[in-house]
């Protein structure tokens, strides 16, 4: 009897939450603006010795900077064009992302208006939303 309530006891307790767990959580658009700031942050870090390479081989020369161009249209190597312009439009919304959510997050720091529960809904909202609309204007420029 002692060993059949000690077992059960043992199930119902949660025990270790596993990110699989965490997709089952509904949250609100500013814990999704959170959570893609630090992505975004990460994603800004992890590339940013490709992003100094870009920099650097548009500006040396001419010819650098033709090889620049032409890794969008034929590639690097084994890594195709395509695959080039992903990256790069990984790298915009990273950037608009991170640059949007911070000034939302300074914004919220220098109101105290800005700091309600329908305040940080529409705040976060509008952060979504323009990082994404950014992101699909400049990566229509990068495309087409």
């Amino acid at each position: 009897m002692a060993q059949a309530l000690k077992q059960q006891s043992v199930k119902s307790r949660p025990g270790t939450m596993r990110l699989v767990d965490a997709t089952r959580y509904k949250l609100p658009p500013a814990g999704w603006v959170s959570i893609l700031h630090r992505i975004s942050g990460a994603l800004m870090f992890l590339l940013l010795p490709f992003v100094v390479w870009l920099f650097d081989v548009s500006l040396s020369t001419e010819l650098s900077y033709e090889r620049f161009t032409n890794a969008f249209v034929g590639g690097l190597g084994f890594v195709p064009g395509f695959f080039v312009k992903l990256v790069v439009l990984g790298l915009i919304w990273a950037y608009l992302m991170h640059f949007i959510a911070g000034l939302r997050h300074l914004w919220m720091d220098l109101s105290h208006a800005a700091t309600s529960k329908a305040m940080g809904r529409m705040s976060a909202l509008v952060t979504l939303a323009a990082s994404t609309l950014l992101t699909l204007a400049l990566g229509a420029k990068l495309f087409f």
